[in-house]
């Protein structure tokens, strides 16, 4: 396990680490480097691949197009796939790293966050010496677009439940998980849990081109009341497990949260507009 750093401090990583791999939607090679970086930073990606290695700050303002993904944005330069390293980043709880990228998007991997679990864990975790600031949740936000919702409430810690429906797969139907999170409990219940697809909605794109590194290695595909994956399953809830997981890691974009984010049916886009909403009011108060 993670050392535990003081909760009141910001923290970075001790030593940087590299991860290689493939993009999930361009099938093009790429790799990133994690490494330390000062109080305050935040997370910092950088396209080292390109000219003049352009910057993008890991915030709400950047975030365009979130479809299947979230992507960031910044003067013509785009990093996309970045929620499940953002989401391990917090969820372990680091609140300052410099994402070097050599490629457009962060690689796949299995299609959940154990890989970068992993590399930052071997990176160890230190503190900054600098106060931690935490967006806390005073009182009752919500955000909604039809049957899409997603409330914020006080609450001491930050605590993540989510109730997502697919009743057009009798396998997955109805399922709902909550946690508290921490380290211990991000490691445990979520990193694991691979992004998933129904194989009606994914067999279309991959036909036309727009996921070219999608596979059975890097996602759970479900046809019917068939997993099609070799072992099926790490847990009867993978699914809603995944979308907390992707949920922390949209979140991240705002930095440490106190409070509790109960989603319905929310994606990358939903959980954008409810981060903007929550943005609004921290700042007006």
């Amino acid at each position: 396990m993670i050392p535990p750093c003081p909760e009141v401090e910001q923290t970075t990583l001790k030593k940087p680490v590299w991860i290689a791999g493939t993009g999930l939607f361009t099938g093009c090679k790429s790799s990133i480097r994690l490494t330390p970086a000062p109080a305050n930073t935040g997370y910092l990606f950088q396209r080292v691949d390109l000219a003049g290695k352009p910057e993008i700050p890991a915030r709400l303002e950047y975030v365009q197009d979130t479809p299947r993904c979230t992507r960031l944005v910044k003067e013509g330069t785009s990093i996309q796939l970045v929620e499940h390293l953002l989401s391990a980043l917090r969820g372990l709880g680091v609140d300052n790293a410099r994402i070097e990228v050599d490629g457009p998007e962060i690689p796949i991997g299995d299609g959940s966050a154990a890989e970068f679990v992993q590399k930052i864990q071997e990176a160890g975790i230190e503190s900054n010496g600098a106060p931690r600031k935490v967006l806390k949740i005073l009182h009752p936000i919500h955000w909604s677009d039809g049957n899409i919702h997603v409330v914020g409430l006080p609450y001491s810690g930050f605590r993540v439940s989510y109730t997502l429906h697919y009743p057009q797969s009798p396998l997955i139907r109805s399922q709902y998980y909550t946690m508290l999170l921490n380290a211990e409990s991000y490691c445990r219940e979520v990193a694991s849990c691979r992004t998933f697809s129904l194989y009606e909605e994914i067999a279309p794109l991959v036909e036309k081109g727009l996921i070219k590194g999608g596979g059975l290695d890097n996602a759970l595909v479900i046809q019917g009341e068939k997993i099609l994956n070799p072992g099926g399953a790490r847990f009867p809830d993978e699914m809603v497990r995944h979308k907390i997981l992707d949920l922390i890691g949209d979140l991240a974009l705002l930095g440490p949260i106190e409070g509790h984010i109960l989603a319905v049916r929310s994606g990358h886009a939903s959980n954008a507009a409810f981060a903007k909403v929550l943005m609004e009011n921290y700042q007006n108060e």
